[in-house]
């Protein structure tokens, strides 16, 4: 199972102090069923709580992931932010998901080597 982010993710993450260790832990909870939302489409959205701090005031988070192949972090945001994502926002995520599951090798390591993409490792 590989994990990624989107670099936007990343920077909002790293100002929230979540970790690597953090979203493996989200990813892992998914992977055992423990989903805060299955939003269709490949599409998850999943809380995540900050090491130290637990899931009680914990970030949501938007995940496009297929179970035992790759996820991507693709959104994030605190609970007081927003309640929810969008229709609209949701109906994107679907897409992107349909795009970036299907990638192959090759086309992963070119959204990494041009830093459009992180790898969580």
């Amino acid at each position: 199972m590989r994990i990624f982010k989107y670099r936007t993710f990343e920077k909002w993450a790293k100002k929230q102090g979540m970790s690597n260790t953090d979203l493996k832990k989200a990813i892992t909870e998914i992977q055992k069923g423990l989903v805060d939302a299955n939003l269709g489409g490949n599409v998850y959205k999943k809380r995540v709580g900050i090491h130290g701090k637990g899931k009680r005031n914990s970030h949501r988070t938007i995940i496009l992931m297929k179970v035992q192949d790759k996820a991507i972090f693709a959104h994030g945001f605190a609970k007081g932010e927003k309640g929810n994502i969008s229709k609209n926002e949701l109906e994107s995520f679907k897409v992107m998901a349909k795009a970036f599951l299907n990638l192959n090798n090759k086309q992963i390591k070119i959204l990494i080597d041009k830093q459009n993409l992180i790898e969580v490792l």
